[in-house]
């Protein structure tokens, strides 16, 4: 496992970042570079468990279980994965799913002369990192299009 970090410099104060990020539509829109249909299930709250889902191509839906592992709003979020979600049905045992379990993704907000700096740090295994290092930049560009509107 190695960590992989991004950072995006967002014209909007930290408050409204945060709100924006992590509001339903607005998760979906930027999270669509991703995977298109992106969306979660549950609520960003400090032990809530959330699934982050998209079309799996077969017809159901797929994607990664995780846990709120701390939440201070508008500074820290921290999701701890769990497993691998296919139908609604969440795999924490298999052995292609083990590189998931554990794992971190965490954001933390800094704001300065009316700019939010938002970076990420996760966990990321070797086969799936470049396809990582392509996507975020893309998807935190279009974080700062929909906070700067």
């Amino acid at each position: 496992m190695e960590k992989l970090n991004f950072s995006v410099e967002i014209k909007a104060s930290k408050e409204k970042v945060w709100e924006l990020m992590l509001s339903d539509a607005n998760y979906r829109e930027w999270t669509e570079v991703f995977h298109e249909g992106s969306h979660f299930v549950g609520n960003w709250e400090q032990g809530s468990e959330m699934q982050f889902l998209g079309p799996d191509g077969n017809g159901g839906l797929g994607g990664l279980a995780g846990i709120i592992e701390e939440n201070r709003p508008a500074e820290f979020l921290s999701i701890r994965y769990l497993g691998v979600v296919t139908n609604g049905v969440v795999d924490s045992s298999s052995d292609q799913v083990q590189i998931w379990i554990g794992s971190h993704e965490n954001y933390s907000f800094t704001e300065k002369d009316g700019v939010t700096t938002v970076d990420i740090e996760l966990d990321s295994s070797e086969d799936i990192s470049a396809m990582f290092e392509d996507m975020w930049p893309k998807g935190l560009a279009k974080l700062k299009e929909i906070c700067e509107r």
